[in-house]
């Protein structure tokens, strides 16, 4: 019984075949946009996630500094750290694999005819370990240039690229404004942070070069930690509060004048807000699956209103009620399923095209797949079966007086 009603109604879909492919339409773009919304949510969650994981391995990092305070909201300025901030957390605190004191500013970069505004970081080889970032061309500094401030510099892949176009860099000599630097290494390619930012627009410097040259003062403005694996990190943020209390004297019940950021829970949270618009653009979109199943309760009532006479001779030929139903009611899950067929279709490849578009990853999710699928047959069954139990409730003498 059920495959004869599936075969009926395969035969009046392919008799009103535009009127059974704009009902479709409903449901197709439903699914189309539910399952498009989802996958590249998805996808942008997963770049979140790979670009905060990007900054570091279990990073942590500590800034000068702390909230606002005071009339109008106005920052309370916070003394900087210094090396011995970093040299103390490195000896003192266990489970730390790297600390990485660093000072930045912005500067102009000049090569021959060519310049660039960018921003020069001095820092230690701490920087490339707690960052996990390494020198793709070229080498880190030496102990000697460390120890010394000697002149040299790492570029990023977006300066270097400026500067030198497809030219060599390595040993020429480039000035931060007035100041030469000889060029001994160039950082692999990161691209843009999650905030938009081109993480290879910088130069690195070392610290006391930084400091002597560029600063004029001792001053770090904030401090890469790197937590070896297996320890817990929440336990080094502890122990570097107390630390970092202890040595800029801050007495018991006075507020940090600096904070500690934790690159996890700026993961967490950033990746919980994609979910959450995720979730909202997906609820926005099964909007138009709703719209699609009125549509197909719709056509299914014109349906019946078309066929009262095939319905009644039906029926006086002895054709129980729950036949007639099922006829209808399989004939409006044939719509919205071959609806939600097409959907799924055309949604994986228009995913995979935007996805590509907005440089996020495309995420294949076999639930929400499942689930707009079923969403989809469920929207037939739910609007087509008033429609056909309308029309298994005809009177057939009636039925069969219809014009």
């Amino acid at each position: 019984m059920l495959l004869n009603a599936f075969l009926l109604a395969l035969r009046e879909i392919r008799r009103n075949i535009m009127r059974s492919s704009l009902t479709s339409l409903g449901i197709i773009i439903g699914v189309a946009a539910v399952i498009t919304m989802v996958t590249l949510g998805s996808g942008a969650t997963e770049k979140v996630k790979t670009q905060i994981g990007s900054l570091g391995s279990n990073l942590l990092q500590i800034r000068p500094g702390q909230g606002f305070h005071g009339p109008g909201g106005i920052r309370e300025a916070a003394t900087p750290f210094d090396v011995k901030d970093a040299n103390a957390i490195k000896r003192e605190i266990l489970g730390i694999e790297a600390v990485a004191p660093t000072a930045e500013a912005a500067t102009q970069a000049i090569y021959g005819n060519r310049n660039w505004s960018t921003m020069v970081t001095g820092s230690t080889n701490g920087f490339m370990e707690v960052r996990d970032w390494p020198v793709e061309k070229g080498r880190q500094f030496r102990d000697g240039e460390l120890r010394g401030g000697t002149a040299v510099c790492i570029l990023g892949s977006t300066v270097s690229r400026e500067l030198f176009g497809d030219d060599e860099p390595l040993g020429e000599i480039v000035r931060l404004k007035k100041l030469a630097f000889r060029v001994i290494g160039v950082f692999r390619a990161k691209g843009q942070s999650t905030f938009g930012r081109d993480q290879d627009d910088f130069i690195l410097i070392p610290l006391r070069t930084f400091q002597r040259r560029i600063a004029g003062n001792t001053d770090v403005t904030s401090l890469y930690v790197s937590v070896r694996d297996g320890y817990s990190i929440n336990r080094a943020k502890q122990d570097m509060e107390r630390l970092m209390r202890e040595r800029r004297h801050i007495s018991e019940g006075k507020e940090e004048d600096f904070h500690v950021r934790d690159m996890r829970e700026i993961a967490n949270v950033l990746s919980g807000t994609t979910k959450v618009l995720t979730s909202l653009l997906g609820a926005v979109a099964a909007v138009s699956l709703l719209v699609g199943g009125i549509g197909i309760m719709n056509i299914m009532l014109v349906s019946v209103t078309e066929r009262t006479r095939e319905i009644g001779t039906r029926l006086a030929i002895g054709a129980l009620e729950r036949e007639v139903l099922l006829q209808f009611l399989v004939e409006a899950v044939v719509l919205s399923s071959l609806g939600g067929v097409i959907g799924i279709i055309l949604a994986l490849g228009m995913s995979a095209w935007l996805a590509g578009i907005l440089l996020v990853p495309f995420v294949f999710n076999p639930d929400i797949v499942v689930l707009a699928f079923a969403f989809s047959v469920a929207v037939g069954i739910t609007f087509g079966y008033f429609p056909a139990r309308k029309a298994a409730r005809l009177d057939p003498i009636e039925a069969l007086r219809h014009e």
